[in-house]
């Protein structure tokens, strides 16, 4: 900063000397002090002939402008002009000249042909002719507020821009045709949110808006759609509160059709919104935003929205369970009005992408129970033709979480129907040691119907070896089930001898007892008894013990 100042002032030294007059004033600009005449810029300066009007000093005036905008460097140029000394006038430095011009004093009104004058029609004639021209001028106002915004300077700009970037959306002049989103990334977030509302008051549509949203947002948040942070702790707390900003005003200009956004792009901005905590009305939007185009869901979309950037850990799944919802929702609304049509060709799509996406989560241990059976439960039933992917997940989950006990193992797979298993799946699942021994009874009693009833789900010979294991396995439970009947007869006999002799009413009594034990003990036995259990609702307390109507089941 003093190297650049000194040399300012030596470049300042070689036209002000040349002079071959004392200096009689000194002009102090921030850290910088410029040795000058009064005469030369009180001929141009209407602003500094009035402090030197004011100031007390005879001999050698010392003023302070360090209020200027542009500061040290812009001072020079603008003392130059008082002088007479050529320098050049660009789109990088026209506007702060402008401002300082109007702070100076130095307009036509004052003196014909002054600096704002001449930076007047250099805006006009030069810099705003062009889409580039009229960006890098605005970019330059973000340092000049509000003093060019009172000018109109920002105004101007934005106007400019908003009719060429829709000129060049339409009507491209290079290659590649989106090159002017990219342009508009220097800008900050309040500029740019300027030119989109001001496209929209020209009529641009929605892909356009949407164009120039998704190059600004990649270029101002790359860090949450690349390799970037990781954690909210290798932020530094003012950047991630700026994100924030940048976020939820982004969020804000989003053009209202749905089609305008591809879903991950959506998915991306709703992840970095859950990183940086943004608000509950930017997440919500972009979780409707979401729901509305979900049947272009992929597995990757929703796995962006759960973890973590490292993939280290889970987030909270609440977007993901309200994202599903809406959806839901809409589609059996959309239903009613299709002839009650149960589930559309969207819904059968998206329904398989979450069974997929279940496995995926599955294998992590902070996933609890209600979270999976909460996500699972939300596809409607009808949605899946068969229950493979979900009984995929299922297993998965299982395998990740071994200690879980037989009411926690009947609680996941409540939300699975061994019904609507394939053949393989069923094969798969009688010889399942981590599935409740009710699912697993379930699927082989589903196999002995279908014997039974001579329906084959194959033809070929491999079907047939396959549905031979099936036999033998359903023969090995009957015989268990028939040795465990047995074992408990021989026990209970045993411990009636050994109770002794007693009268014959008592023996009778006894043998009541007996066989009315057994019934009972029998009937605990038979796992077809009260059909499978509905485990959905239940939660860590006792299980509901009330008895539903009885069926006669066989497995012979």
């Amino acid at each position: 900063m003093a190297n650049r100042f000194s040399l300012a002032m030596e470049r300042t030294g070689q036209w002000v000397f040349s002079q071959e007059i004392s200096t009689d004033i000194i002009v102090e600009v921030g850290e910088a002090n410029f040795c000058l005449h009064k005469f030369m810029l009180v001929a141009k300066s209407n602003h500094i002939r009035k402090l030197i009007l004011e100031s007390k000093e005879t001999d050698s005036t010392r003023i302070n402008l360090s209020d200027i905008p542009g500061g040290p460097e812009i001072f020079e140029k603008a003392a130059k002009f008082c002088y007479g000394v050529n320098f050049e006038i660009t789109v990088d430095n026209v506007a702060a000249l402008r401002c300082a011009a109007e702070y100076l004093q130095m307009t036509d009104k004052y003196c014909d042909g002054n600096l704002a004058g001449r930076t007047d029609d250099f805006l006009s004639q030069v810099a705003l002719t062009t889409l580039s021209g009229a960006l890098v001028v605005l970019k330059s106002c973000e340092d000049l507020l509000p003093i060019a915004a009172d000018l109109g300077i920002v105004q101007r700009c934005v106007e400019i821009t908003a009719a060429k970037a829709c000129v060049e959306a339409n009507f491209p002049s290079r290659s590649p045709p989106n090159w002017w989103t990219e342009e508009l990334t220097i800008l900050d977030i309040a500029f740019f949110e300027r030119i989109i509302a001001s496209m929209k008051g020209r009529g641009a549509k929605g892909l356009t808006l949407a164009s120039a949203i998704i190059t600004y947002t990649e270029r101002s948040l790359r860090d949450h759609f690349g390799n970037g942070a990781r954690s909210l702790d290798s932020v530094d707390p003012d950047v991630r509160l700026q994100q924030r900003d940048i976020l939820e005003s982004i969020v804000g200009i989003l053009p209202p059709e749905k089609s305008a956004f591809p879903i991950h792009f959506l998915c991306c901005l709703l992840r970095t919104a859950i990183f940086l905590r943004a608000d509950g009305r930017c997440k919500g939007e972009l979780e409707k935003r979401i729901s509305m185009i979900l049947e272009h869901v992929t597995l990757d979309d929703f796995l962006v929205l759960s973890f973590t950037f490292d993939g280290a850990r889970l987030f909270d799944l609440e977007s993901v369970r309200k994202i599903i919802s809406g959806f839901v929702e809409r589609e059996k609304n959309v239903a009613i009005f299709n002839a009650g049509e149960v589930c559309s060709t969207a819904m059968y799509r998206v329904g398989k992408t979450i069974d997929a996406y279940l496995g995926e989560i599955a294998t992590y241990a902070e996933l609890t129970i209600s979270k999976f059976n909460g996500i699972a439960t939300l596809v409607p039933k009808a949605a899946r033709k068969v229950d493979d992917d979900l009984y995929r997940a299922i297993d998965i989950y299982l395998k990740a979480h071994p200690n879980l006990d037989e009411i926690e193992r009947e609680k996941v797979c409540s939300v699975m129907d061994p019904l609507k298993l394939s053949y393989e799946a069923r094969v798969h699942a009688s010889q399942n040691k981590r599935l409740p021994v009710q699912i697993v009874l379930h699927a082989l009693y589903y196999d002995q119907l279908k014997l039974r009833s001579g329906g084959d789900d194959h033809k070929d010979a491999d079907a047939i070896t396959m549905r031979n294991q099936v036999q033998a396995d359903t023969s090995l439970v009957k015989e268990n089930e028939e040795l465990r009947t047995e074992l408990l007869k021989m026990k209970m006999y045993i411990q009636d001898i050994k109770k002794g002799q007693g009268t014959s009413s008592k023996s009778s009594g006894k043998k009541t007892t007996f066989f009315s034990s057994m019934s009972k003990t029998l009937g605990k036995l038979n796992p077809f008894k009260h059909g499978s259990k509905d485990t959905l609702n239940i939660e860590d307390g006792m299980p509901d013990l009330t008895k539903p109507r009885r069926r006669r089941f066989s497995i012979s």
